[in-house]
């Protein structure tokens, strides 16, 4: 094992505390839950110092939250800042979950005019009072890892009122720093992979804040494991010469573990040999599946599809066994787990092999956990907060997404090739999720790069890719599903609600809707499969009913397609 960092930081509230003696009042921002923040006003006010402690993070939320009597308020109208080098829907945004949260409120958002990152906030109550308010949101403009311009969310401090204030680097920036520098600055072998594993072990105490909304949850501690991970592959990225947008970067394995216990922050970064994850999900056959189900149990159901076992093994050498069920129609290919953390993907692909299975003339095969080390690093990382997207474990072993894969040994996507090989199918129906709650990356740019359409749930939507020429067949096939789809209970409820919410905050996404779904289709000649259809069902933390529910529908997605593609394949 190769240390490159061990270190121990300051609380900044317990800092400020400190150095602010003499001051009489303090107005801070710090990424510190609400607990900490309460207690450190407590703490301020024994030092005669009266202060206002407030979250750095989602600034806007949090005064709604904390300062506004919500149960008495008629109407809300926001101004919101924006910034040339920021998407101009940024803080609208960042101002998620708030539609959901005040219902029946009479709720509008604009831009801003003028400089500065304030929100100009118009509140008027039930009883015909009217406030207004300027809620500062802290920002700063600096280079993420590839030196593009980002504005973030930012620690800030005013003192007795005076001015606008000053930055302020809390320990939440300057533990994220020290990580990225000690990963930027090591010494790492000339070719990829890198490393076997960069384990990121984080203390920051932090509680999540359920809020009164869907699976909605106010989490500084998942918001840095997300930060962690996609910021060390833009290091990586920047260092291994690629040009953007390339995806086949192979670093390794990037794990950040990012815990609450005690009231220590510290950040310990090292080189270790790749560990194997022991799953420890509930595997007993008799009972429903609510949660993500071990190895034992998924090689159980996809027992149940019959037919031909076939298999490859992953990078960290786990077994990845596909079924292929011969008949006379036309084949399909069916697949899930690509990103293990994905879970209604993995199960959807399970029980809709088990439906299929049933046909007379079935000609079809199934692989359910296409990333398995992926997936047991899911299961290892739930055990500290199941509520977390963890993407982490989104990619293989070699810290790559297999899809882009295409030359060299191709380790997982062997599978995909193995299946092709075996049934000549033109139609692969590619199961995933995304998250069901926001997604966030408050220290580079707080809108995931490169991810942007996925940072708020938006109902099951299907992404349709065809080779040329087969543009008529595969639009056919995606209005026959799409119809078949909205007769789901419950389904076509879901879209609309998520959508509606997702247009208030992130604005016209720009979507097509087919069927009451939101879809994107596109020419696309990457796969060696003239048409794919790939699921992106809002999965991600969701269990018990609303796993069922999710799954549910993407093995109902499986048989549509074949059914549709029965009819609508090109001959032969």
């Amino acid at each position: 094992m190769t240390m490159l960092l061990d270190k121990r930081f300051e609380r900044t509230l317990d800092a400020v505390l400190k150095a602010e003696r003499g001051t009489s009042t303090l107005e801070l921002w710090t990424f510190d839950d609400r607990r900490h923040r309460r207690e450190a006003e407590a703490r301020f006010a024994k030092a005669s110092i009266s202060a206002r402690c407030r979250s750095a993070y989602k600034p806007l939320l949090h005064f709604f939250l904390e300062e506004v009597e919500r149960t008495e308020l008629a109407a809300a109208r926001i101004a919101y800042p924006v910034h040339e080098q920021a998407a101009a829907n940024r803080f609208r945004l960042e101002a998620y979950p708030l539609a959901g949260l005040l219902e029946g409120v009479d709720l509008a958002f604009e831009p801003r005019q003028g400089d500065g990152f304030v929100y100009d906030v118009e509140l008027r109550f039930k009883d015909g009072r009217r406030q207004t308010h300027s809620v500062l949101a802290p920002n700063r403009l600096h280079g993420d890892a590839q030196d593009r311009p980002t504005v973030s969310p930012t620690g800030w401090i005013v003192r007795d009122g005076k001015g606008p204030g000053e930055r302020l680097e809390t320990d939440y920036e300057r533990l994220f720093e020290a990580i990225c520098l000690a990963a930027t600055n090591a010494d790492w072998p000339k070719s990829e992979p890198f490393f076997p594993e960069l384990a990121i072990d984080v203390a920051y105490p932090a509680e999540d804040e359920a809020l009164d909304f869907s699976h909605e949850v106010v989490s500084l501690r998942e918001a840095l494991h997300e930060d962690l991970y996609f910021t060390l592959l833009d290091v990586f990225h920047r260092r291994s010469g690629r040009a953007p947008g390339d995806r086949t970067l192979q670093p390794g394995r990037i794990v950040p573990m990012v815990v609450g216990r005690g009231e220590k922050v510290s950040a310990r970064v090292e080189v270790r040999p790749i560990r194997r994850f022991a799953t420890k999900a509930n595997d007993r056959p008799s009972e429903p599946i609510r949660s993500a189900p071990g190895f034992a149990r998924i090689a159980a159901e996809l027992t149940k599809v019959g037919g031909t076992p076939f298999e490859v093994r992953s990078v960290g050498g786990r077994r990845i066994v596909a079924h292929h069920v011969s008949g006379s129609d036309v084949p399909v290919m069916v697949s899930g787990g690509q990103h293990p953390n994905e879970v209604t993907g993995v199960l959807g692909a399970l029980f809709g092999g088990q439906a299929l299975a049933s046909k007379p003339n079935a000609h079809f095969t199934v692989s359910p956990v296409e990333n398995p080390d992926g997936y047991a690093l899911h299961q290892r990382l739930c055990r500290d907060n199941l509520n977390h997207m963890h993407h982490a474990a989104r990619y293989t072993a070699l810290g790559d997404d297999m899809e882009y894969r295409s030359s060299g040994k191709l380790w997982e996507k062997e599978i995909r090739v193995a299946a092709q090989r075996l049934t000549g199918a033109t139609l692969h129906v590619n199961l995933h999720g995304y998250p069901s709650h926001e997604w966030t990356r408050p220290l580079m740019g707080y809108i995931p790069r490169g991810f942007e359409m996925w940072t708020l749930p938006k109902g099951f939507f299907l992404i349709l890719r065809y080779h040329p020429g087969w543009e008529e067949p595969a639009m056919t096939m995606l209005d026959s599903v799409t119809r078949r789809l909205g007769k789901v209970p419950g389904l076509t409820d879901l879209n609309r609600r998520q959508i509606a919410l997702y247009e208030i905050h992130a604005g016209d996404a720009g979507f097509q809707m087919i069927n009451g779904f939101p879809c994107h289709c596109s020419l696309d000649e990457r796969s060696s499969v003239p048409v794919t259809l790939i699921t992106e069902y809002p999965d991600e933390t969701i269990y018990g009913d609303a796993l069922v529910a999710g799954y549910k529908a993407q093995a109902e997605t499986v048989v549509a397609a074949y059914d549709a593609w029965q009819v609508c394949a090109p001959e032969a």
